[in-house]
């Protein structure tokens, strides 16, 4: 999941200037995206619908696989 992530952070900005952390505990695996400050706005996109579409299909991939998934962004 991941790499699904990573995928698609480095397909919507076109940059590989962020780094992706995994945090797990028992109910869910939470996802940290760190950026730089000039592409976090292309992460999150325009009143959040970039970042709430990333999440949407995280949510779709984790439900598959029988889990749970937060995704959140920080700089």
């Amino acid at each position: 999941m991941k790499k699904l992530l990573e995928f698609l952070i480095s397909s919507i900005t076109g940059s590989d200037k962020f780094s992706v952390t995994k945090e797990s505990n028992e109910a869910q695996d939470n996802y940290v995206v760190k950026a730089d400050p000039e592409i976090i706005g292309l992460i999150i996109g325009k009143d959040g619908k970039t970042i709430k579409n990333i999440r949407r299909i995280m949510s779709i991939k984790a439900t598959l696989d029988d889990k749970m998934v937060n995704v959140s962004v920080s700089d």
